[in-house]
């Protein structure tokens, strides 16, 4: 197609892209536009720098606008055409039947319970009630038990109603309170705008806030920005305007005491205690909720206001809201069923408990995924649970205070339900204890298997269960009475209640001590609806408790979620098509094998581009050897040797003279960060780089990066400044000293001066002395073709103890497959994402040094499994592989910018 064809092109199918695309654009943006006609899985790729995010706005919201332009004169015809996809008869039958849809958005049925409590759902348990004054008796009269009176008739709104487990189903079917009502939301019809109807949609997400901002500004630059209806969804924590509330800073606290507002909104208001000066306890008049909540009509107000101003990011909400006096988070939720584009976290679309929460219906939509290099790392990770030591013994005693309060009011079933829970807690407890810690005479032998050895270690669901003797459980059962009885906010609030009585805290600090309680039963509930996974999908990791010195280290058990197939497919199910979008995705078998691999390879569609910017704008480069002839090798032996840290800084001092403006090193780990830096000082190699270069390095609190990277682009600007050239500073740029898998690797930009230079010092490969990891790579290898079964040298079976690296160095010996190529696969992925930092625009220019003798390679005879071949493509093309010394390196560092700084741009 020619030049003048191709413009005409994207002026007719493209007009919102709102510059002259670059042909690798043009590209990218009819591949996506075609996925999205096939529907099903897509995976595109396109370099950091190449404008992906923008090809991905114009090509998806051109795609939805001209679906629904098709779809406009079938709005009245109860027969659409044969010629239509099916995904859009359903569509448009959805359309025609709006109530029936917006049922499945919004109202929790039976079926939905019981389907819910099936996958392991967990959205509605802690927003379905206030927690107190919600279907209770409170009976007039008659002293509790072991009290002084002080706390008449008041500890009756603790009492759990009479449940009646004659009526539970064989089944595991839903077992409800004499006078309960059924399950709903946490959130009210209210929440949703009247009258409003799904439409065909497209939900984009990423990992960050930030980089969905960036996604908002971009999108700013083209007409969608206004024409279409756009809402950014976050987190509560983002979107709270509540000061009160936010004092809390525990992410998880803000949500329940978020929730318990809404609720008591809902419920008219709850009774909210206070203290007396002599302990007694009075009521005051109803709580209306959140302040931020309590005007309707200021919520219709943010939805208009928003609604005529361009798209919004989450800091425009929170702006737009606080202006008005009115919550954004719950404003932004009301917009979701009549938007075109839904831009939200990760979180919110990939944990189905965030979207029943979110009310998301992505039924015959589109979900875009960017930044989706670790997506399946990411998305499993949002289904494990973890639990304290301390956790479980605050939970324990507050069901002990509770049984012995109530015990002769409560029915036989909450009696048992409660025992049970009391069981489980003691039983995890034990696990944790460490044997000569423990004085329990009645633990059995398969518990002291389970809990002799080392700090950490990881079995199977079955053996935990059976090792602890609480392999006779009914799980499901269990998981259903505290989803209707209520009994978490009971037991929590009585023993909230009597803390405060004991320590004499004033009232309204009770919801921040019942926030910790709500939180230990969160983490309970988590654990036990991981417990009724498939013995294969996860393994349980148990972290003893630890005495150091005076103190001790709080021991914790969790589950890892080690497949994300099931996950996965529960999204895809529903969605017309689903996009995995990034810079690098490759090896994209890899992705495909643990989140979708019922799709077969070739029915995989799969796009990737080139960069924009011209071959002599980049110069990678293998580099073996420093400047005194060394051979580098960074491999975990060898990495902190003296010699070998005083080579690179040599190396440093080196580049310091030939590479103008700034230079950012990226390290394996802070730790080792700081162990080269402490050995350049103490060489005296750190005084030598500072003559040239000011020196930054990269803070552990990512609350401190914004300062650090400000005043090392400052430097950068100062110094470049040509106004300067006539002050005799010897200066010339800085030095950033950074971390592979750390905020600066992930998220930031290095264009221009920022970044001429990258060095990446050694192969980042994650420590196998992290048992979590282990775990991932044993069950990798164990993943594919089955005929490779009865070969495999390692299996899910394995013993493997935490914090030794010996035992995991030996697992990956012995990994020939699967498992060893997705640990080489996690440090290049970390790499690609560290080096593409650099080059952001096609008037860039950058070199990148890989600094390991590891990366030298002999292009012609190159294996697929070779460390290079996990480079980006458009990085391989011009890959330098190897030198025959370093004064090679630096002659070519040397033309490389002085071609570059020559250039007119």
């Amino acid at each position: 197609m020619g030049v003048e064809a191709k413009e005409e092109q994207w002026k007719q199918k493209f007009p919102a892209f709102p510059y002259k695309p670059y042909s690798i654009q043009l590209d990218f943006m009819n591949s996506l536009y075609q996925f999205l006609d096939n529907g099903g899985i897509s995976m595109l790729e396109s370099p950091t720098g190449t404008g992906k995010t923008l090809s991905i706005i114009c090509s998806a919201l051109q795609w939805v606008v001209d679906r629904k332009n098709q779809q406009k004169p079938n709005l009245g015809n109860s027969c659409p055409s044969d010629d239509e996809p099916d995904w859009m008869r359903e569509f448009v039958v959805n359309k025609e039947n709006p109530v029936q849809e917006k049922k499945k958005i919004g109202v929790k049925s039976k079926k939905f319970t019981e389907a819910n409590r099936r996958t392991g759902g967990v959205g509605d348990l802690f927003g379905n009630e206030s927690g107190i004054g919600k279907n209770e008796r409170v009976e007039k009269g008659g002293n509790g038990e072991g009290n002084d009176g002080k706390l008449l008739n008041d500890d009756d709104e603790f009492l759990v109603e009479e449940y009646e487990s004659e009526q539970e189903e064989e089944e595991g079917g839903v077992c409800k309170r004499k006078g309960s009502i059924s399950s709903s939301s946490d959130e009210d019809e209210e929440d949703k705008l009247d009258g409003e109807e799904e439409g065909l949609k497209v939900f984009f997400c990423s990992r960050t806030h930030s980089q969905l901002s960036q996604f908002i500004k971009e999108l700013n630059k083209t007409v969608f920005g206004s024409e279409l209806k756009v809402v950014s969804l976050g987190s509560r924590k983002n979107l709270c305007i509540n000061q009160e509330v936010l004092k809390i800073g525990n992410p998880a606290s803000i949500n329940e005491r978020c929730l318990e507002l809404h609720n008591s909104k809902k419920n008219g208001g709850s009774k909210i205690k206070k203290l007396e000066p002599g302990g007694s306890v009075r009521r005051t008049k109803a709580s209306a909720g959140c302040p931020m909540l309590r005007k309707q009509k200021l919520q219709k107000d943010f939805v208009s206001d928003v609604s005529q101003q361009e798209a919004l990011d989450i800091e425009d909400l929170v702006d737009l809201g606080s202006r008005l006096g009115t919550c954004p988070y719950y404003g932004s939720r009301r917009m979701v069923p009549a938007a075109d584009l839904v831009v939200l976290p990760y979180q919110s679309l990939l944990s189905k408990a965030s979207r029943e929460s979110l009310g998301i219906n992505l039924k015959n939509n589109i979900i875009i995924i960017d930044e989706a290099h670790n997506l399946a790392d990411s998305l499993i990770g949002m289904y494990d649970a973890k639990i304290s030591l301390s956790q479980l013994e605050n939970l324990h005693q507050c069901l002990e205070n509770y049984l012995e309060k109530f015990r002769s009011r409560l029915g036989s079933g909450n009696r048992r339900y409660i025992q049970i829970l009391m069981i489980l807690t003691r039983a995890f407890m034990q696990a944790i204890f460490n044997e000569d810690e423990t004085n329990d005479n009645v633990t059995s032998n398969a518990v002291d298997r389970a809990t002799k050895g080392p700090n950490e270690s990881s079995v199977t669901i079955n053996d935990f269960l059976f090792a602890l003797n609480i392999d006779n459980i009914n799980f499901v059962k269990l998981i259903n009475y505290v989803k209707e009885s209520n009994i978490i906010h009971k037991v929590s609030g009585y023993g909230d209640k009597v803390t405060c009585l004991e320590k004499q805290i004033p009232g309204d600090s009770i919801s921040k001590e019942g926030g910790s309680t709500l939180s230990g039963f969160r983490a309970l509930l988590d654990m036990l609806l991981s417990l009724t996974n498939k013995n294969v999908d996860g393994r349980i990791i148990v972290s003893k408790l630890r005495s150091k010195g005076l103190s001790e280290q709080d021991g914790f058990i969790k589950y890892v979620m080690l497949t994300g197939e099931k996950i996965f497919s529960e999204i895809v199910n529903q969605a017309h098509a689903v996009v995995l979008a990034g810079g690098t995705l490759q090896p994209i078998e890899e992705t495909r094998e643990r989140l979708f691999p019922w799709l077969p390879s070739e029915s995989l569609h799969f796009f990737s581009c080139g960069h924009i910017i011209p071959p002599e704008s980049i110069l990678p480069v293998a580099v073996s050897s420093g400047p005194s002839g060394l051979s580098f090798d960074f491999s975990y032996a060898s990495r902190s040797s003296p010699k070998m840290i005083e080579e690179l800084g040599l190396m440093l001092c080196n580049l310091v003279s030939v590479v103008p403006e700034g230079i950012v090193v990226f390290f394996s780990s802070f730790d080792y960060k700081d162990k080269v830096y402490g050995v350049w000082r103490t060489s005296g190699i750190l005084n030598r780089i500072t003559k040239k270069k000011r020196l930054f390095r990269e803070p552990r609190s990512s609350s401190d990066i914004e300062g650090v990277l400000k005043e090392y682009k400052d430097t950068i600007d100062m110094l470049s400044n040509k106004a300067l050239s006539e002050s005799k500073t010897s200066l010339n740029g800085a030095v950033l000293l950074a971390v592979v898998g750390g905020k600066i690797s992930e998220g930031i930009n290095f264009s221009d001066g920022m970044g001429r230079c990258i060095v990446m010092a050694g192969l980042p490969y994650p420590s196998p002395s992290d048992i979590e990891l282990i775990e991932r790579i044993k069950h990798m290898e164990g993943i594919g073709d089955t005929k490779f079964t009865n070969t495999l040298q390692v299996s899910n079976n394995d013993t493997y103890n935490g914090g030794n690296l010996n035992s995991g160095f030996d697992i990956l010996r012995r990994c020939k497959r699967r498992g060893k190529e997705y640990y080489e696969n996690l440090c290049m992925k970390a790499v690609n994402q560290s080096i593409g930092r650099a080059i952001r625009h096609i008037n860039d220019y950058a070199a990148i040094l890989l600094v390991d003798s590891r990366y030298v390679s002999d292009p012609i005879k190159r294996s697929s499994s070779h460390t290079a071949s996990k480079l980006p493509q458009w990085i391989q093309d011009r890959l330098i592989s190897s030198t025959s010394n370093y004064g090679e390196v630096h002659r070519l560092l040397h033309q490389f910018f002085k071609i570059n700084k020559n250039k007119v741009r």
